[in-house]
């Protein structure tokens, strides 16, 4: 290297903390690639997702047509810029884009409200984003996160280990939801059995990646993808598979031997004009005048309490699979984690693509080396030339990302050990944490369930004062998040 270049190095290797986190440049490279590849597919799914939704008007997002391209170059560009913001300001590796889950709320129940048009409904995300940054900087944030007792934090995680295996599981078409009352919640492939070459193909990268990570190869996550990538490309060239699609009306799948989300094939053209013309169409305050102001407290409280600890489990679990977490179970630079999070969830509106916010799947990248910001800004990077090169973020199907939640799922599983299950007062939380995020698709579902029970099994057993008062504000807040949907039958809010 020239002097130059290793003065550059060594620039980076300060301001990021690299060695001393115990990383390399590589690693950390390798790492954000990871992160971009498992992340990638947020790309393609957030148009699919909001869309074709229309609001109580009949207006869809962006016109009368659906707008796929705008929102697809939107959601890029948004986690592209706030993934860097979040490696510059933050140094952690954790990447951002739009929220799964709460755009299917924005879609279906905000932007669908009566009276409500989709520049409302993200002007109430923008609206969302700005009290939780508000919450960041008076501190109360942050006072929260440090209030949570450690085992739980660490239950936390090892839910999200959980939930994020059961995530790639899904996504590859391994387990299923029947659509038959009759059956199970969920069963193996489809009727019980492995079908179709696409899973054949999501088999061979799991155990691919199963081997080269017991063997300690280097860059084994990223090989798994790539490589089942190019064995997808061939599958579909011979055996032209198609992609999967979901018939509404019936209520069916249709080509379930298909791929889950797109089929990997080399595309026509490479590169693309991103369209950004969805930017800044939003409307901060017109859903007072739409819905009323007791009905946007209601919105505007759902969105921010799912935005508020989803984010707090999910950095956690990101900082005890990176091994940043200090005795009491906090990652560096907590505040400044949450504001990038906070900011993330008004750009998001801002960008008209729904709540941006930090996402688990960003433990892909820490299992192949990340440790600090860096990885996140070369994820995104890669985001922001998705917006050009969206065609080729096409090219890897779910079945070749999917393998690499699950190895994840399980180093986030290790954690479990240091859980005390003899204290019956933390491990009954515990485990309704752990439990209920994979058995609810839901990461806010198992932390209000583990923090309202822990608050009643310290009052049962006379041990209220040992709990943090802002535990019990959180409990309260969260028995409310609970009771929301009869909260709203009971003021006539739809």
């Amino acid at each position: 290297m020239t002097s130059a270049t290793n003065t550059q190095v060594g620039g980076l290797d300060r301001y990021f903390k690299i060695s001393e986190r115990g990383s390399t440049l590589n690693r950390e490279v390798r790492g954000g690639i990871v992160t971009f590849f498992t992340m990638a597919y947020i790309v393609v799914l957030n148009p699919l997702i909001i869309g074709f939704v229309p609001d109580s008007e009949g207006g869809l997002l962006g016109g009368g047509e659906p707008n796929l391209a705008a929102i697809a170059a939107g959601t890029a560009l948004a986690a592209g810029v706030l993934s860097i913001l979040m490696g510059v300001v933050a140094n952690y590796p954790l990447a951002l884009a739009a929220g799964l889950g709460l755009n299917a709320f924005v879609a279906y129940s905000v932007a669908g409200a009566e009276g409500m048009t989709w520049p409302d409904a993200m002007g109430l995300v923008v609206m969302e984003g700005v009290i939780i940054l508000i919450l960041v900087l008076t501190r109360f944030r942050t006072a929260v996160f440090h209030a949570i007792p450690a085992q739980l934090k660490l239950a936390i995680s090892v839910g999200i280990g959980l939930f994020i295996a059961l995530i790639g599981f899904f996504d590859a078409g391994f387990m299923t939801r029947p659509f038959s009352a009759s059956a199970p919640p969920v069963e193996l492939g489809i009727g019980g059995v492995l079908v179709g070459w696409p899973l054949a193909v999501f088999v061979l990268g799991l155990l691919l990646s199963i081997a080269l990570f017991v063997r300690q190869v280097k860059g084994a996550i990223l090989i798994g993808i790539v490589t089942t990538t190019v064995v997808a490309i061939i599958v579909e060239a011979i055996v032209d598979a198609g992609s999967q699609t979901y018939d509404a009306e019936a209520n069916v799948i249709t080509n379930p031997e298909g791929w889950g989300l797109n089929a990997p094939t080399l595309p026509e053209s490479w590169v693309g004009t991103p369209d950004l013309s969805l930017l800044g169409e939003f409307s901060l305050l017109g859903s007072f005048e739409s819905i009323g102001f007791i009905a946007v407290l209601l919105f505007v409280f759902t969105l921010m309490l799912a935005d508020f600890f989803d984010t707090m489990g999910t950095m956690t679990a990101i900082g005890a699979e990176a091994d940043l977490l200090d005795d009491d179970g906090n990652p560096p630079n907590p505040t400044r984690i949450l504001a990038v999070d906070s900011i993330a969830a008004a750009a998001g509106g801002a960008a008209s693509v729904s709540s941006n916010t930090s996402y688990i799947e960003s433990a892909a990248g820490v299992g192949e080396g990340a440790r600090t910001g860096l990885a996140s800004v070369v994820t995104g990077l890669l985001f922001l030339l998705a917006m050009f090169f969206a065609p080729l973020v096409e090219v890897v199907p779910y079945e070749a990302a999917t393998p690499a939640l699950v190895i994840v799922g399980f180093l986030m599983m290790t954690q479990v050990r240091g859980i005390d299950w003899d204290d019956y007062e933390i491990g009954i939380p515990a485990f309704l944490t752990m439990v209920l995020m994979p058995f609810t698709f839901s990461i806010t579902v198992g932390i209000g369930a583990g923090f309202v029970t822990y608050a009643l099994i310290k009052i049962v057993r006379g041990k209220a004062g040992q709990v943090h008062p802002l535990m019990w504000v959180v409990a309260a807040l969260f028995v409310v998040y609970f009771a929301i949907d009869p909260v709203r039958d009971l003021l006539g809010i739809g």
